[in-house]
């Protein structure tokens, strides 16, 4: 069944167009930007943007696992995460699962599970999903399972985490979180000293699985980086075997080794809305001050995409273009995503409709679908009886 909107034309708004806003009017046919006389709908006072692509969200797990104890099956919380991303601006959402030692919600036997539902679920849903797979570097006994699940499931964007050492330093200083965190993958601390105990025995194993992964990803065309780089150091050693994307760099040397070696750094939009980072790393506010950021993902709360863009402008740290386009057209760049993440004919007709006034988002529109439609804007819609017609085939 075909959904997508018919052709309609959208009037009167202030429209990002090749780096500035715009007094002018879209269109949009066959899922994509298009040209010539549409019948119109008048959004006047509104303002239309590209389609926001997080290229990392792990909010999803909250839709799948609201508490340690009580988990809901896997395609009610994707179709949960879905309808929170559309109503938040979201148009392309990587859904960041993990592929770890620590076991639970974050073991390749969750990941695969997670990975067949997002195909069944994939047809019917309202945003473009992807999953990107957060790959425990330790873990060197599941490597020919990770790449057996990568080819078999088409996954695009893969990135490595060494997280070994913090879990080991959590041990030392703080053994009630060790604990909890312990129980929420469903083992005791102790058995999760025996894991770390385990994967650190594999350390001599890891640099050439990281090359036979890395060579692999090269051949199939996935795109791969690393996960929170404490230093310079380490992302030079990533950027050398190919996984040049710097997801969440710890601090200022690693991001600035990641910009001198010409390698895209992402950081998370909590931590611009909230002024720090939740874990005490490197405020992402001052990398961007510096021209050492190149995009912003949801992390763990979707809603800060929109609003981190906001918080950037209102700082006077970027006009709206430019804070809008690390949440669309610089994403859609470190991901090789041509068809995404400006508003130009052609193109996929995602967009996000913003009241200028209160910055709102009342409406997404998905490869030519609305996936969410609210407040003045659908009472405009609904006003166009041929614009919100569905063309069902």
């Amino acid at each position: 069944m075909n959904l997508s909107l018919p052709p309609l034309r959208l009037t009167g708004a202030q429209i990002l167009r090749d780096g500035e806003m715009q007094r002018r009017s879209i269109g949009l046919a066959d899922g994509k930007i298009a040209r010539g006389p549409l019948p119109e709908v008048d959004l006047s006072g509104y303002l239309i943007l590209p389609g926001i692509i997080d290229l990392h969200g792990d909010g999803f797990e909250r839709h799948i696992l609201p508490r340690p104890s009580a988990p809901f099956p896997l395609a009610v919380g994707l179709a949960s995460a879905d309808r929170e991303a559309a109503a938040h601006g979201v148009t392309t959402a990587f859904f960041a699962q993990g592929w770890s030692w620590e076991g639970g919600h974050r073991s390749p036997a969750a990941a695969c599970a997670l990975l067949a539902a997002m195909d069944t679920y994939r047809p019917r849903s309202l945003t473009d999903l992807r999953v990107q797979i957060r790959a425990e570097t330790h873990l060197v006994e599941a490597v020919p399972e990770l790449l057996d699940a990568v080819r078999r499931h088409k996954v695009p964007y893969v990135v490595f985490n060494d997280h070994l050492e913090e879990g080991y330093a959590m041990s030392r200083s703080d053994p009630t979180n060790f604990a909890a965190w312990a129980r929420k993958v469903g083992r005791t601390a102790a058995d999760m000293a025996e894991t770390l105990d385990r994967a650190k025995s594999r350390t001599r194993e890891v640099p050439r699985q990281l090359c036979t992964l890395a060579e692999a990803f090269d051949a199939l065309g996935v795109a791969y980086g690393s996960h929170d780089d404490p230093d310079g150091e380490t992302r030079e050693f990533y950027s050398m075997i190919g996984a040049r994307i710097a997801e969440f760099p710890l601090s200022r040397k690693a991001a600035a080794a990641a910009h001198a070696m010409m390698n895209p750094v992402i950081m998370g939009a909590p931590n611009v809305v909230r002024g720090r980072s939740q874990a005490g790393n490197i405020a992402a506010a001052d990398l961007i001050a510096e021209g050492l950021c190149d995009a912003l993902v949801s992390d763990y709360h979707i809603p800060a995409l929109p609003m981190a863009a906001w918080t950037l402008v209102d700082k006077g740290l970027c006009t709206l273009p430019q804070a809008w386009a690390m949440i669309s057209s610089s994403p859609a760049e470190i991901l090789r995503m041509p068809d995404r993440g400006r508003l130009e004919p052609g193109l996929r007709a995602d967009l996000v409709i913003v009241e200028a006034a209160s910055r709102t988002i009342e409406a997404t529109i998905c490869g030519g679908r609305l996936s969410y439609l609210a407040g003045e804007a659908a009472r405009r819609f609904v006003a166009q009886p041929q614009a919100l017609r569905i063309a069902a085939e």
